[in-house]
């Protein structure tokens, strides 16, 4: 027999049920997947890099400048004058024994005398990252190198505010090294295995972003952190069969929906050591989460602490000396309360002294809104009107404004709006009414300038620095004008922003591309490229690099490929559009799914519903499991990457956000998995999993190719030994899309 590569590919995965003919990609799609995975493709993933102008930007502390890496260097650049020096040399950043420069942790700081670096990246914990650590004293021209004489990595070292010491964690516990003399002082004693200190479980960096669990209080006396006690929380166990004569197994503590979660609880220890005091917050520790602290100015340790079912948030104060607590605010959902949004910005404080008030983000009018939240739990509106505030940019305390991402009349498109911090007036849009898009600003400290960056779905951005609030460019950093022409001429009236009616009052946004030589007329096969769940969506006028060009090629084929974003996305319109597939994710959402494709092709008869493909990752596979189960007289061929095909095998703080308790929602959960339907599976399907992901096991794939094994339901198979949740690469890239191309026929007719 002769094999294409392909073939090789899906003859060498565990098929159940052989696959008709050799799979063929087109020399098309073979030609994109080369150059991208070789990095030919033009540059149109971004544009150029290096040089001046093309290096990471960095504020100084005032505001009135910024520093940026050039060739090796770090210059910093005066805004008002133009004036630009190089304060950092690649020698000076070179420590002794060491080949090449490194680059300190914080650049904008480059005016203090000491400066963090990190070196020597290695894994640890699963998927955290150790570091070798170097603090370089610009003042006597010295380097030391945290940690004493071990060799073992440390984790998350942080510069005191008054410069003079530095914490770490080490062996999961936290440690303060004073800079000048090395003298090492460790903080807590206890850290084991199941005892962490300053860093976070799996399930806390997964699901809240927890990485660096401890902070310095302002005066650099204390470091208030969180300890997770992992005993009794259910191991997972990943085998890797082939780097070793016999498997070689990896354990982690990962809690599923209604298991034992880790006991968490906030400490406060003096930087010079002696006792920890534990802050007194009540409720059982292993059912409650706390996934933010930090530091009010007179020393009070504030932290969030959600319920287990991560409908009510509470805002605590703790005596850093006593533990003793003080409820500040209460924020409550009948689903669930929108932290993630919150955790995007740091506690950030408005106002001076003791009249000071907390920012906080909230959806209890029906709309994501920011608030001020004072001591005694009052609050009031800061941002008003009937849209949501996406993200916060940054606050001009002097001016009194607050600047935020908004899109209140297009869901797919963000923009630059800024209200005052008092609660007066209206909305003010500050980016320009022609620059149709997605913009993303990095606010200067003191609110007068920003770096800002702007694409659209099919253009590559162009990064600049603007004066705020008249939006002026005062410097272009990258116009990436070669880049947008050759990207312009692949998608020259080929794309389509669109919004379809799917029934009881509901339109959902999507996009489309079109075959470069595309006839009206005529009737083409279509490919929705899924995602589906709260944590993303998929239709934004944003570019999206290499990636957006592979789909283009893949249209060239004689394909329409789109998207949509269903109900219960996390797209800005309003808590009851996000938040109406509480109990039920994955029902309302597939059904929704295949309302949009029937829709679109009422809006656009050149849409052959006899011809429908699906592909997506991880909560995008699970939606494909569900399309091709569902809705299997409409969808005929499927791609499933990393999917979840049972909800139960999920993590805990992910899966009961949206879902509630296994044992309080048993039907919701059995309704919301794919594994539940497999029965109506008709069309291709082509399922892919890694054995060593450690965050969508594939556990679950198994158990759904033994329920299609069961039913005797033909299908095809290809695991990635070892790998993790996000695979890429050539190899991927023609398997997946080469089983499209081969079971749903191409072109017109």
């Amino acid at each position: 027999m002769k094999f294409t590569p392909l073939t090789a590919i899906v003859l060498a995965a565990c098929i159940a049920g052989p696959l008709s003919g050799q799979a063929q990609l087109s020399s098309n799609m073979q030609s994109a997947i080369a150059r991208i995975d070789s990095g030919q493709f033009g540059g149109f993933g971004g544009g150029r890099r290096g040089g001046r102008g093309g290096g990471a930007r960095e504020w100084t502390e005032d505001g009135q400048g910024y520093t940026m890496n050039e060739r090796g260097d770090i210059v910093r650049y005066d805004i008002a004058s133009g004036n630009h020096e190089v304060v950092m040399t690649a020698k000076e950043m070179t420590p002794p024994s060491m080949e090449r420069a490194l680059r300190p942790i914080e650049s904008g700081s480059t005016n203090k005398n000491l400066l963090l670096f990190s070196t020597n990246p290695r894994p640890t914990m699963i998927r955290k990252t150790a570091n070798d650590y170097w603090v370089l004293d610009k003042e006597n021209h010295s380097w030391r190198k945290l940690g004493g004489k071990t060799d073992s990595g440390l984790l998350y070292a942080k510069l005191s505010p008054d410069g003079t010491r530095a914490a770490y964690v080490r062996s999961n516990n936290i440690y303060v090294e004073t800079l000048r003399s090395g003298a090492i002082k460790q903080l807590t004693r206890d850290g084991s295995e199941n005892i962490i200190n300053g860093t976070s479980d799996w399930v806390y960096e997964e699901e809240f972003s927890v990485r660096e669990a401890f902070e310095w209080s302002p005066d650099s006396q204390r470091i208030a952190f969180l300890q997770f006690d992992q005993s009794n929380v259910p191991e997972f166990t990943l085998i890797n069969y082939t780097d070793s004569l016999y498997p070689k197994l990896t354990r982690y503590h990962y809690p599923k929906p209604g298991q034992t979660n880790s006991a968490v609880r906030v400490g406060v220890v003096r930087a010079s050591g002696g006792s920890v005091r534990w802050a007194k917050v009540p409720g059982d520790p292993r059912n409650i989460y706390i996934p933010r602290i930090g530091w009010a100015d007179d020393g009070t340790v504030i932290l969030d602490q959600l319920n287990r079912l991560q409908n009510t948030n509470n805002v605590w104060l703790a005596n850093a000396k006593s533990g003793k607590v003080q409820l500040m605010f209460q924020d409550r959902d009948d689903a669930w309360v929108d932290i993630e949004n919150v955790l995007n910005e740091n506690f950030y404080w408005l106002g001076k002294n003791a009249e000071k008030e907390l920012l906080y983000i909230s959806e209890r009018d029906g709309w994501r809104h920011a608030y001020a939240v004072a001591r005694n739990g009052n609050s009031r509106l800061i941002t008003t009107g009937k849209f949501d505030l996406v993200s916060v940019s940054g606050i001009d305390a002097d001016g009194g404004w607050l600047y935020y991402i908004a899109s209140p009349d297009n869901a797919t498109q963000r923009y630059l709006y800024r209200s005052r911090l008092d609660g007066t007036g209206t909305p003010e849009r500050i980016t320009p009414g022609d620059q149709p898009g997605t913009h993303i600003y990095n606010i200067s400290p003191n609110g007068r300038w920003a770096f800002h960056s702007y694409s659209k779905f099919d253009e590559p951005g162009v990064s600049d620095l603007v004066s705020l609030p008249d939006h002026k460019v005062i410097r272009v950093f990258q116009d990436n004008a070669e880049t947008r022409t050759n990207v312009a001429s692949i998608f020259a009236g080929r794309t389509e922003m669109f919004q379809v009616d799917v029934g009881d009052g509901v339109k959902m946004d999507g996009w489309l591309i079109k075959p470069t030589h595309f006839d009206e007329a005529k009737k083409y096969p279509i490919i929705v490229n899924v995602y589906g769940e709260p944590a993303a969506t998929t239709v934004n006028d944003s570019w999206g690099g290499n990636g957006r060009l592979m789909l283009a090629a893949l249209a060239d084929d004689g394909y329409i490929i789109a998207s949509f974003d269903n109900q219960g996305t996390p797209a800005p319109k309003g808590r009851a559009w996000r938040k109406i597939v509480y109990g039920s994710v994955g029902v309302l959402s597939s059904k929704e799914q295949t309302a949009a494709v029937r829709a679109l092709a009422v809006l656009h008869p050149y849409v052959d519903l006899e011809r429908v493909g699906v592909f997506g990752w991880s909560g995008g596979g699970s939606m494909t499991l569900n399309l091709m189960f569902r809705s299997p007289d409409v969808f005929k061929v499927g791609v499933a990457g990393a999917p979840v095909p049972d909800q139960t095998l999920y993590d805990s703080i992910y899966q009961e956000r949206y879902m509630g308790l296994p044992d309080q929602n048993a039907e919701g959960y059995k309704d919301g998995s794919p594994i539940t339907f497999a029965s109506g599976l008709k069309g291709k399907l082509l399922i892919i999993h890694g054995t060593g992901d450690d965050n969508v096991h594939f556990q679950g794939t198994q158990r759904l190719l033994n329920k299609l094994i069961d039913l005797n339901k033909q299908f095809s198979f290809m695991e990635y030994p070892n790998r993790r949740h996000g695979i890429t690469g050539a190899h991927l890239d023609t398997l997946r899309y080469g089983f499209l191309e081969q079971y749903l026929t191409a072109g017109p007719r």
